[in-house]
């Protein structure tokens, strides 16, 4: 029987598709001082980018406040307003090259989906993580790609790049990946959409 091993800080907390209200601050601050959050991601399709630049400048206090990476999502111009650590690009998104150009020294993610095709490239082009997924059904973003253990393994044999593995991760799941070694764990809608715990009961369920 494998023994699992506790981890410090290997949550990369997704926001929720909408902040509606004051309280998101307060929650956000419970949830930081449980020290389990390495980083945190802004993701807001529908705001528009000055709704994104308010809500991001108060997110930002409260990472540099709780030792939390900021990762703005999609957008490296609004990453660099805000000061955020960093951003995380999709594949539809802005060239990585030119994402670089922006932001510099600033991490930069990179979404491969299944792709070992997409990992090569993520690593040639110096990403400073990748994401993989999805591992499991979600609802909190469609996704027409599904991945497995295997492509998690072959990308730790493949580099020392840290994997992000994303997609309907949940107390029943997590502990799989990170049996597997992903270094962290895209968590959304298991802590913001979840119908049996509030959000820091959820996040305080993951040892």
């Amino acid at each position: 029987m494998i023994k699992f091993k506790k981890k410090k800080r290997f949550v990369y907390l997704i926001s929720p598709n909408k902040i509606k209200s004051n309280s998101f601050y307060n929650q956000l601050k419970q949830i930081f001082k449980l020290k389990k959050v390495a980083y945190f991601q802004l993701r807001l399709k529908k705001e528009s980018k000055k709704k994104k630049l308010i809500i991001g400048k108060k997110i930002q206090k409260l990472c540099k406040r709780y030792n939390v990476k900021f990762i703005i999502n999609d957008d490296p111009i609004l990453a660099k307003k805000i000061n955020a650590d960093g951003c995380h690009i999709g594949q539809s998104d802005m060239n990585i090259s030119l994402a670089r150009k922006i932001l510099k020294g600033h991490i930069l993610g990179i979404t491969c989906h299944n792709s070992k095709k997409l990992i090569k490239k993520a690593i040639k082009n110096k990403a400073n993580y990748i994401a993989l997924g999805a591992f499991f059904p979600t609802k909190t973003k469609r996704s027409k790609y599904k991945a497995n253990i295997k492509i998690l393994n072959w990308s730790k044999n493949t580099t020392n790049i840290p994997i992000v593995a994303i997609g309907g991760i949940n107390l029943d799941n997590y502990k799989k990946l990170l049996l597997n070694k992903a270094n962290f764990l895209a968590i959304s809608g298991y802590i913001w959409n979840n119908k049996k715990y509030k959000p820091f009961e959820a996040i305080s369920n993951l040892k």
